[in-house]
């Protein structure tokens, strides 16, 4: 499992294997059965947790009760609720498993530790902030500015191991768009393709 994080950690920064195992050491392997939490609403997010494999959504509820995704995270992908993480409050946010899953999880006073020990490790960490930021300037800009053929068009680009792993109801709330159109959407699409 810790090979897929070090296939990761390695592909944005050269780090020694001495590095490498301090990076291990302090991590926690996890098991997630399909829709445990990882997070509810209220709680303080404190760790930072890697996904060596399975699928996972951020998500919070509405005034309505209705739930809106707004971030999945698959294989080698990283999920958080940062907010809640930098400032240490309560998060709006829920984080559940969608499907049976591993993770290597690490504190936040260990993760600032290592941190402070490895140099590459904060380069790492700093690339990882500013390629977060780029994602969610691109999902508002899609939000704000595609059409909901566009905004599907784009998830099946952007996130094509996703899309056949999750719920519908899911995809659309994470677009934006109804359940019916999103159909409507999927039904044209695999006519033209």
């Amino acid at each position: 499992m810790f090979d897929v994080f070090e296939k990761h950690l390695r592909s944005h920064v050269d780090i020694s294997d001495e590095d490498l195992e301090l990076i291990r050491a302090g991590s926690v392997k996890r098991a997630m059965r399909k829709w445990q939490p990882v997070l509810q609403d209220g709680e303080v997010w404190r760790i930072n947790c890697f996904i060596a494999s399975g699928c996972f959504r951020l998500y919070r509820f509405g005034e309505d009760g209705t739930d809106h995704t707004l971030r999945f995270g698959v294989d080698g992908w990283w999920i958080s609720d940062q907010e809640s993480y930098n400032n240490e409050k309560p998060s709006d946010y829920n984080i559940e498993a969608l499907a049976a899953s591993t993770v290597l999880i690490w504190t936040k006073e260990k993760w600032t530790e290592l941190m402070e020990e490895i140099p590459a490790l904060k380069k790492f960490n700093e690339i990882l902030l500013a390629k977060s930021y780029e994602a969610s300037q691109r999902r508002i800009f899609s939000l704000i500015s595609y059409s909901a053929e566009e905004k599907y068009n784009e998830f099946q680009k952007t996130y094509p191991s996703v899309f056949n792993r999750v719920p519908l109801h899911m995809v659309a709330s994470y677009l934006g768009i109804s359940r019916e159109t999103l159909s409507r959407i999927r039904k044209e699409y695999t006519k033209h393709h």
